[in-house]
């Protein structure tokens, strides 16, 4: 804990349930949090034919870099990784049923992911269901998408797009999902991730009985 004291982004909050606010005019940083997931990456040829039960198909993903820390940046480089991600799942826009947010907590950085959102999905951004789990839980650093990317295949199986906790008002131009979880027809879902070294990255899953 105390060599993540040298991270400007972590929250100093005393109080847990304020301590992560992210999208809000509240929000002072992230919530630090350790586990992860695990997810078995196939050709999709080869679990059918050993009949293994194909939980999500991954369509399509792009990275960007644009430097550590540098969130105003991270706008352009995001967009740019959602773009990359939705050309090669072939889908336009408004074919992204919820996106799990990177939603880190500071409000530069989610000014840009919100301003990234709006310049790749165009108009649709300010409708399609957005949340971010990790606001219960922290932020699990290189854990933190991988947990992401499980959430969404499971609320992609069970229909429902899981709340952003704590978080009760929302200062930028999304639908942020607060409150309760909501029921929803999910086929395909967008995660977005950036590291604080730099990285931007954008995943698109389809639900497991779509090609």
């Amino acid at each position: 804990m105390v060599c993540q004291l040298g991270y400007p982004e972590l929250s100093l909050a005393e109080q847990a349930d304020r301590a992560y606010l992210p999208f809000s005019s509240a929000a002072v940083g992230f919530s630090p949090a350790e586990g992860g997931a695990m997810l078995l990456l196939e050709d999709e040829e080869s679990a059918r034919r050993r009949g293994a039960a194909v939980r999500a198909h991954l369509a399509g993903h792009g990275a960007t870099f644009t430097g550590a820390s540098r969130w105003e940046e991270s706008r352009e480089g995001l967009a740019a990784a959602i773009r990359i991600a939705l050309d090669q799942a072939r889908i336009a826009a408004e074919d992204v049923d919820v996106v799990f947010a990177d939603a880190l907590g500071v409000p530069a950085a989610d000014r840009a992911e919100a301003l990234a959102l709006a310049d790749a999905l165009g108009p649709y951004a300010e409708r399609v269901p957005v949340t971010a789990p990790k606001a219960g839980t922290g932020r699990a650093y290189c854990g933190a998408p991988l947990l992401d990317t499980a959430a969404a295949v499971l609320a992609m199986e069970d229909g429902v797009v899981p709340p952003t906790p704590n978080v009760t008002e929302v200062c930028h131009d999304l639908a942020l999902v607060t409150g309760r979880a909501r029921p929803a027809e999910l086929r395909t879902a967008l995660v977005l991730s950036r590291g604080l070294m730099g990285s931007n990255s954008a995943l698109v899953l389809r639900r497991g009985e779509q090609a």
